[in-house]
């Protein structure tokens, strides 16, 4: 269906977005030639401390986004770090903007606003002492947060900046045996495709688990009951179910975790509820739950492919370490 559009330019709709944390460093270099290097370093230039400066400018500038870029959401920034490190072996200053927020939409054009703000000022400062100045190299370094997690630039991070920024992913499944079942009288008769199961499977493989168990069962307790403790004797970890988590009269997924569970997982049951409100206030009236059952981990979501997305997103940055507490592993 074509969208009717009555102006030219529209800020993106982020309203059904949840809030993650999210981070950003952007990086460029000022180039000033030999003599003026030597002028910036020494904190000798006319204007003052070009340096000191710098990190001042990239402060303002990244706080200044929004107003900058007329598309840009106006975000409350939680941290930005601005840092200029000579670089020696090429007459450069390199200069970092690092942001942080909690928010709808990433941080990336608050770290390069920064940086730009950050890089012109050391040119203003310089140019009464040499007007040949270069400013290159201007990009995103790495962010990280959001449903997809990190995402490094092609062109790659030094061990440097990695050891200094510390980028961090979500953390990884490497194999870890799981299952994913929907719970759907309709569609175990074939009367429609189930949508949401796929969904949940393209996500744990996403994060490197192996999903060797993928079914379509009806609603009820005795079915998926009897699966489950299969599975757990299998030496399945993971279990994501979707479906029958309503207050229709057949909606029975919490019965059987239930009915099999070792103990219950409350927390990450809220979380999914408290999380999903942000989408839609329907989220209450959701049962979903979390079990464990022996070694295994059983999550219960909606059965709608929008709901499977939403909960595969919560839950992604939780899972392996989840697994490993069960396991008898520390807590980070």
């Amino acid at each position: 269906m074509t969208t009717q559009r009555d102006a030219a330019f529209y800020m993106a709709d982020i309203r059904s977005k949840r809030p993650t944390r999210r981070r950003a460093v952007a990086v460029g270099e000022f180039h000033p030639g030999a003599e003026a290097y030597q002028v910036v370093i020494e904190r000798r230039l006319p204007k003052g401390d070009a340096l000191v400066m710098a990190e001042i400018a990239g402060l303002q500038g990244a706080k200044m986004a929004s107003m900058l870029m007329p598309l840009c959401h106006p975000i409350s920034l939680e941290l930005v770090r601005v840092r200029c490190v000579p670089v020696p072996e090429r007459h450069a200053i390199r200069v970092y903007c690092e942001s942080a927020c909690e928010a709808r939409t990433g941080v990336e054009m608050e770290a390069l606003a920064g940086v730009n703000a950050a890089l012109l000022t050391l040119y203003d400062l310089t140019k009464p002492v040499q007007p040949a100045l270069t400013i290159s190299g201007i990009r995103l370094l790495f962010k990280e947060g959001g449903k997809k997690g990190l995402w490094i630039h092609p062109d790659g991070i030094s061990d440097d900046e990695r050891a200094h920024y510390q980028p961090r992913d979500l953390a990884r499944l490497h194999g870890v045996a799981c299952a994913v079942i929907t719970l759907s009288d309709r569609a175990s008769h074939g009367a429609y495709e189930d949508r949401s199961g796929p969904v949940l499977v393209e996500g744990l493989r996403k994060l490197g688990g192996s999903v060797d168990h993928v079914e379509v069962l009806p609603d009820g307790i005795d079915p998926l009951a009897e699966r489950l403790r299969s599975l757990a004797g299998q030496g399945v970890r993971l279990c994501l179910c979707t479906g029958g988590t309503g207050l229709g009269a057949r909606d029975m997924t919490p019965e059987a975790l239930r009915s099999v569970a070792d103990r219950s997982v409350d927390g990450l049951a809220e979380m999914i509820r408290s999380e999903s409100a942000k989408h839609t206030p329907l989220a209450w009236l959701s049962r979903a739950s979390v079990v464990q059952v022996g070694q295994m981990l059983v999550v219960a979501l909606p059965g709608s492919p929008r709901a499977a997305q939403q909960g595969m997103d919560m839950l992604a940055p939780l899972l392996a370490h989840a697994l490993a507490m069960i396991d008898g592993g520390a807590h980070p």
